[in-house]
Parts: C-alpha cells; structure tokens; sequence
C-alpha cells in the first residue's frame, strides 16, 4: 500500500516534462519526486502508437512496482495519449495525471481569441487534439502550428542564440499579422524557449502552457487519495534517465535551475 512519504514519479520521453516536474515543485515542496527521461529511446513522436504505449507502461510498471512511486504524471503528450487510459485501468488506485495543450484558458482568456497552437506533428494529429479543437471551435479560430524540430533544440539545450531565433521566426512570422491573442505550448518541451518566442510575438500575445494545470490535478487526486504530504518535510528531486550519456543527468538538472 502507498505511503505518504513514497516518491512522485514524473514521466517524459526526454527532457521536456521538466518543465511539468517544476510547477509541480512548486505547488507541493514537501513531496519528494523521481524525474526520468526516456532519453534512449525519444522522440516518441516518430514512434507507433504501440510502441509508445509498450514503452511508457514498462516505465510506469518499474516507477510504481520497483521504487513505490505513490503517484505518477505523464508528462508527454504522445504517451499520454497512447497509454494513460489503460494506465487508470491497470493501476486504478494510483493517482495518475497526463498533459493536453492548454487550450481551455487561451480561449477564454478574452471575447475574440484567435490562439495559434505549437506542437509536434503527432500531437496535432492525435484524436485528443481534435477532440479539444472540436469543443472550442465555434469559440475560437484555433490555428494548428506543427513545429519538427523544435523540441531537438531543447533536448541539445539550445534554449537562445540566432539559430534557434531563426527556426522560431521561419515559423511564426506568418501568423503574426492574425492579430493573435494567444499562443498554446502544445509541447512540454517549448515553456524553455518561451522567452525567444516572447521577444517574436511581443507582449500583447498571452503565452499558455498546460504545466500548472497539470500539476493542480496531480495535487488534486493526491488529496482525494489520501496521499498529500502535509508535514514540513523538505522535498528531494532526484533525476535518472534511460540513457548512459552522464550529459543528460547534468541537462535535466540545468533546465529544472533555469527560469522559464
């Protein structure tokens, strides 16, 4: 049986769900968390969906039967979408959280949104998406952006400098005469390149990302579960990866100390 003292297993293919881990941090700094990236095996996005779910079940199967993780967040949209239903089938007493692009508040952030959304290719052709676009599409004009090649930047940790400006500019320049209102993360990886997409859209753009949203969740169901720890007990994150690259141990632990 879970323990309230047992870790928060925290669950992205690389290093994008840091930018999750952090706002969970934030709201539970006594809660000890395990951070894993999938390293070895990313992108997901090139994968099947079968092979997406094999590989994030194995993981969640080792997070929860082998390091009692009390609680875990999918922080990546493809497994997500690919493994978390039968996940909440598997493991119905676990608290158990995913991650959608945060399209809900950037349509009602104002009476006339106009929300350009960045994501991977896949994210944008799963059902989820559509799912989302088809709720608020009366709403809204909601405009899919796939960006390939952005989440590399971060997982080389490129996070500023004139190719990556570039590659942003490529992208989003043609949009930006829609007099957008909003811009949708749809990525865990892009909140930590928020700041050279700022310097692009100016500040009358409002930037979401589905980050705090997940982790208010994540605090949620611990709570209904009983499995909130409320002492004064100074949180632990501890970072492992799939990889054997010590590289990626130092990255993880550079983007959780960096602002974004």
């Amino acid at each position: 049986m879970a323990q309230k003292t047992d870790p928060i297993a925290v669950f992205d293919s690389g290093m994008g769900g840091i930018s999750v881990l952090k706002e969970m941090v934030r709201l539970m700094p006594e809660e000890d968390f395990i951070y894993f990236g999938d390293s070895l095996h990313a992108p997901y996005g090139t994968k099947t969906t079968e092979e997406v779910r094999k590989l994030t079940i194995g993981h969640i199967q080792h997070f929860i039967e082998d390091l009692h993780a009390k609680a875990i967040a999918v922080a990546c949209n493809p497994a997500t979408s690919a493994a978390v239903r039968m996940l909440r089938q598997m493991y119905p007493d676990v608290p158990l959280v995913g991650v959608e692009p945060a399209i809900k508040p950037a349509v009602l952030a104002c009476s006339h949104p106009r929300v350009l959304v960045m994501a991977t290719p896949v994210t944008l052709k799963e059902e989820k998406f559509h799912h989302l676009e088809a709720i608020y599409d009366e709403q809204a004009e909601i405009i899919p952006l796939p960006c390939p090649g952005l989440m590399e930047f971060v997982e080389k940790g490129i996070l500023e400098g004139e190719e990556l400006e570039h590659f942003l500019r490529e992208k989003i320049s043609p949009y930006l005469e829609k007099d957008l209102t909003g811009i949708v993360l749809g990525c865990t990886h892009y909140p930590f390149v928020r700041r050279e997409i700022r310097s692009i859209v100016g500040s009358s753009v409002e930037i979401f990302d589905g980050s705090l949203g997940t982790a208010r969740e994540l605090l949620r169901r611990l709570t209904v579960a009983g499995l909130h720890r409320e002492d004064n007990h100074k949180g632990t994150v501890t970072f492992l990866n799939s990889s054997d690259d010590p590289d990626k141990i130092r990255l993880s632990a550079y983007l959780f100390s960096r602002e974004i």
